[in-house]
């Protein structure tokens, strides 16, 4: 009986957890590869999950899983254009896709998870739930039980506490086109984003 219980228990994580991962992967990819990519990060965290700290969030560890699974669709459907083509007509109201992160992005948005955890109660709430979890804002001010103005307002006003944070320990500089080139700790050895 105990063993019946624990795959109820097991099977309703993981269908909340799906719940919460398709609109934010659906968002990302092309219609054609959600599943993949849904099925990809389940197998990730399948692997993983024996590295995941304690001090870890599981939700953020989830997403950021996530995240890196999407990236690497990405890099996939590069790699073979002539798939690409043959999506194309099945995609034609595909979400649009994302430019891929560069590594350097990528180590960087990794940095952010840490600073987010600093915010004070009502902006680490508004960011963890729109940048890590990938909730629209109109979802998560119905969670949070605010307005879609308010909750507008705490993801602004906690994405420029969030940039102070990271500017006053790293220095981050950005092409013409907005791609990060450079992330730099303003003292080597004393970042706590990356020290984190």
């Amino acid at each position: 009986m105990r063993d019946m219980t624990n795959a109820e228990d097991t099977r309703s994580a993981y269908d909340e957890f799906e719940g919460r991962l398709r609109p934010f992967i659906a968002r990302r990819v092309p219609a054609a590869d959600v599943d993949d990519v849904v099925q990809d990060v389940f197998l990730r965290v399948q692997r993983s999950l024996p590295d995941l700290k304690k001090e870890q969030s599981f939700a953020p560890w989830l997403f950021q899983v996530a995240r890196s699974a999407i990236a690497e669709s990405h890099r996939q459907r590069q790699r073979q254009p002539a798939l690409v083509e043959d999506d194309a007509a099945l995609d034609v109201e595909a979400a649009p896709v994302e430019a891929t992160p560069t590594a350097l992005e990528a180590e960087l948005a990794s940095y952010l998870v840490p600073l987010i955890a600093r915010l004070p109660s009502p902006y680490r709430e508004a960011l963890t739930m729109i940048e890590l979890e990938g909730m629209t804002q109109q979802t998560a001010a119905n969670a949070l039980g605010i307005s879609v103005s308010g909750m507008k307002s705490r993801v602004q006003r906690g994405r420029e506490k969030l940039r102070a944070l990271l500017e006053a320990c790293c220095r981050v500089a950005f092409d013409a086109r907005g791609t990060v080139i450079e992330c730099v700790p303003k003292q080597p050895g004393t970042c706590r984003c990356q020290n984190s």
